[in-house]
């Protein structure tokens, strides 16, 4: 297991320059190789959720992002998934993945010889990991099977599948072990106290709207207790933490400002290899965005026909022209990131096109930056912001208000805003979060997640803003720079079968080969058996 683990390690951080060590198993593993077990857990064993489910499920099942011809990205924004879709299947593998390699962690490191404070260190890394992973799970599918100790499940893949809540409840203590043993600063691109902090923000602010309301979601109240925790998780953060917002947003998407200081937890790919040399522990999204050659500099750019569909460009406010274009590529606009040997990109379609492409994400060439390669942006994956943690802190201010004119609520709101040369708001409501969430973590992976979390205690509400995106209408719009829209209509709109919006998308199928080989999946979740006590003495 140590040799496996330690041979995923490798990257230009210190923290993952870890010298593989065939040696290194059970008692033999000392304070001084530990980080050998951690290593991998920031980038090989999350690759088949970053290749594509990332934003396939995060931005197109929000219809943040629209494709329709990409398998990866249509099932999710029409509404047609089946546990055969190829992403999700992926995206199942990787979380189980995540989980069974940090319980290897887990297991390897309570076998070392380190001393227990030392132990404690990595420990809580491998269960800030699982803690994630099983957070995406729950998000997803609700009901799942939590494991501990791989050989079970190696010995009989026969496992009821565990509650929701029960789920959730692991996730949180494995977040909060991480908040109470990580130390408060950590190598660079390593997690710390305050990345499990800022986690907890968002899970507890999940699991507010859901603890009290699984049978009735429409209840319209989430839970004062947990949306005060997270409000006291979201505060650590910001009253203690180093972490600071980025003073511009287009450079948060730059290579060479991977792991800044608002980057919370990133995953950490492999700069300069390719598809060829480095497939597994690089990042793949620029090929499946990128518009075109005259970009990436090599055949990976398959991004022409990955758009932004009209309900999302709407959601632009007409001055939001900052995180438009560091989002979305429109005719006319100018990257002087890109193309540099050019002295610059100007986006220019060789047919004028009006659509918007994908800009977030796409970083260039080799010529632009040496950390790029052939299908490899070279770019970490944001999984947390400050940003967030921000918007996470005046949503739990606000709480089960219907608005809220609270001065600190504000001063975190309105940050995120006028960085992106907006005007600041004197009263918010959730619809104004729930805007700031979509337009400021567009083709982030997050956007999906925020309607479900409505969902869990405002469902109709979460559903019918989701019918009222008209998903099977694609209008034929002109877009003039730089937020302007209107209707062509010397052209007539496309249309596109859309399954049926219910209750039922808010959760997707199990994969269907699991289901095969575990049929129980299918079967009433049991109750999991906590084996260790809640912490309780986390913010005092």
């Amino acid at each position: 297991m140590a040799v496996a683990m330690a041979l995923l390690a490798g990257a230009c951080d210190d923290f993952l320059e870890i010298t593989p060590n065939d040696q290194i198993t059970g008692s033999s593993l000392t304070a001084d190789n530990l980080s050998s077990l951690t290593a991998p857990l920031y980038n090989r064993v999350w690759f088949d959720f970053n290749d594509k489910f990332y934003y396939g499920l995060g931005d197109g099942a929000a219809y943040n992002l629209y494709a329709p011809y990409s398998s990866y990205i249509y099932p999710f924004a029409d509404f047609t998934v089946t546990g055969l879709t190829g992403p999700l299947v992926s995206a199942w593998q990787s979380f189980y993945v995540v989980i069974q390699q940090s319980n290897k962690v887990i297991i390897g490191i309570n076998e070392s010889s380190a001393d227990q404070e030392t132990k404690n260190l990595y420990l809580a890394e491998a269960r800030f990991m699982r803690g994630v992973a099983y957070w995406y799970l729950v998000s997803l599918w609700g009901n799942v099977i939590i494991c501990e100790d791989p050989s079970a499940l190696v010995a009989s893949p026969l496992a009821n599948a565990h509650p929701r809540k029960d789920v959730f409840e692991f996730a949180i203590r494995d977040l909060e072990f991480a908040a109470k043993y990580l130390p408060k600063t950590a190598d660079k691109g390593s997690v710390n106290k305050y990345s499990a902090c800022g986690m907890l923000s968002r899970v507890y602010l999940a699991f507010s709207g859901l603890v009290d309301n699984e049978s009735n979601p429409n209840a319209g109240t989430r839970n004062e207790s947990y949306l005060a925790l997270s409000k006291k998780a979201a505060e650590e953060v910001i009253n203690h933490s180093s972490f600071k917002l980025m003073s511009s947003y287009p450079d948060l998407f730059m290579v060479e400002n991977n792991n800044n200081s608002e980057s919370l937890f990133a995953l950490q790919w492999v700069p300069g290899l390719t598809s060829e040399t480095g497939y597994g522990v690089i990042n793949t999204q620029q090929a499946y965005f990128a518009h075109s050659a005259e970009i990436t500099g090599n055949d990976a750019a398959w991004g022409g026909y990955t758009r932004c569909p009209y309900d999302m460009i709407k959601e632009y406010e007409p001055a939001d022209t900052i995180r438009r274009k560091a989002t979305w590529m429109g005719y006319g606009d100018f990257y002087p990131e890109l193309s540099k040997a050019n002295g610059g990109l100007k986006f220019e379609p060789d047919n004028g096109e009006q659509w918007l492409n994908v800009k977030k994400g796409v970083t260039g060439s080799t010529k632009d930056n040496a950390a790029i390669g052939r299908m490899n942006s070279a770019l970490n994956t944001y999984m947390l912001r400050l940003a967030e943690v921000y918007l996470n802190y005046a949503e739990a201010i606000m709480g089960n208000a219907e608005s809220t004119a609270d001065p600190t609520a504000l001063e975190y709101f309105n940050a995120v805003r006028t960085r992106a040369g907006l005007a600041p708001k004197e009263s918010i409501t959730y619809s104004d979060i729930r805007h700031e969430r979509r337009v400021e973590f567009c083709m982030e992976g997050q956007t999906w997640y925020d309607l479900v979390n409505r969902a869990y205690y405002r469902q109709q509400e979460a559903l019918d803003y989701i019918t009222r995106q008209d998903r099977g209408t694609i209008p034929a719009f002109l877009f003039e720079s730089p937020n302007s829209l209107s209707i062509d209509s010397e052209r007539e709109p496309g249309t596109r079968a859309i399954g049926a919006i219910g209750a039922s998308i808010l959760l997707l199928p199990y994969p269907s080969d699991e289901v095969i080989k575990n049929p129980l999946l299918k079967e009433p979740p049991v109750p999991y058996t906590f084996t260790e006590e809640k912490i309780t003495d986390l913010f005092e």
